[in-house]
């Protein structure tokens, strides 16, 4: 199916970690595959694989106008051989940005749903609709998340067991990959997700019940924190802006503002507040989405 690189592991240093005694490790999963990086690939490894045992040939998903999901699986259904349909959400807008410019070049039918519409995107009789007008299709639903994404991100967290570190810490969307994460190490080591959205305290029950719908199982080694989403979904700050640039200048790092930035800025935040324990070490996930910075005046960078 998907081709898959593996991933290195960089050291991440500061004097305030070094300080501390702590070691800051970062998975570089953004560089598992050139278009459909990072949580993504593994997302949409069994979703693709199931397209295939059912005859499909074609895809149907769901996303906003800089979604990562619809970007990632317009390149997988290309790669393929599929047919792709994304619904997006809100009216098209012209010139199209460049996740939109890419998932159109990659043969991406780009079906746009107004904001009030696309909230019934998981109605049966929405479901209807979308296969009187495309016909017959695998629905994968939005951001990616359902059991087969978690299954993949199970394999995912089965593979970081292997690595010898304290704490996890990513970034946290629809939930999907943190749950398979989670069942994959099977209680060991303290997770923690960080909320991209605004008011994401709601992610605890959705995490937990993917988790249970999975393994059976309810694990008490995770958590979600939620004071880093810098104003919501897919919003930046200056002061996030500030601290994506400082970054990259010394450290050669590039993060997303949608999700790895905040995460990473949250991570730095809990070192200086001394939350981790002295002599620890932290493994932190870059889940990819680095396509989405072309979304943000981040041309300063």
């Amino acid at each position: 199916m998907l081709n898959y690189s593996e991933t290195p592991l960089f050291e991440f240093r500061t004097e305030e970690t070094q300080s501390r005694g702590l070691r800051i490790l970062i998975k570089r999963e953004d560089l598992n595959h050139p278009f459909i990086s990072g949580n993504k690939w593994w997302k949409l490894k069994y979703n693709l694989e199931e397209t295939v045992r059912q005859g499909q040939k074609t895809i149907l998903t769901f996303g906003g106008a800089y979604s990562n999901h619809i970007y990632a699986t317009a390149a997988a259904a290309t790669e393929l051989g599929f047919k792709s349909i994304g619904v997006i959400r809100g009216e098209k807008t012209l010139p199209l940005n460049a996740t939109l410019s890419f998932a159109k070049d990659s043969g991406m039918h780009l079906h746009y749903v107004s904001r009030e519409a696309y909230r019934n995107k998981n109605e049966p009789e929405f479901i209807q609709q979308l296969q009187k007008l495309f016909g017959d299709f695998y629905l994968i639903p939005e951001g990616g998340t359902n059991e087969l994404a978690v299954k993949g991100c199970v394999e995912f967290g089965e593979k970081l067991r292997k690595i010898e570190y304290d704490y996890l810490c990513l970034p946290v969307g629809t939930g999907g990959t943190i749950a398979g994460i989670i069942s994959g190490l099977k209680g060991e080591k303290e997770v923690i997700g960080f909320s991209s959205l605004k008011g994401g305290s709601f992610l605890e029950r959705d995490v937990s019940k993917l988790v249970a719908d999975f393994s059976g199982m309810n694990f008490s080694n995770w958590r979600i924190e939620d004071r880093y989403h810098f104003g919501g979904y897919a919003k930046m700050t200056e002061e996030l802006k500030i601290f994506m640039q400082n970054i990259e200048r010394n450290h050669t790092l590039t993060l997303d503002p949608v999700y790895t930035a905040k995460m990473f800025y949250g991570v730095l935040d809990l070192v200086a507040k001394n939350y981790f324990q002295r002599g620890s070490t932290i493994l932190v996930l870059h889940t990819g989405g680095l396509q989405g910075r072309s979304g943000f005046n981040l041309d300063s960078l």
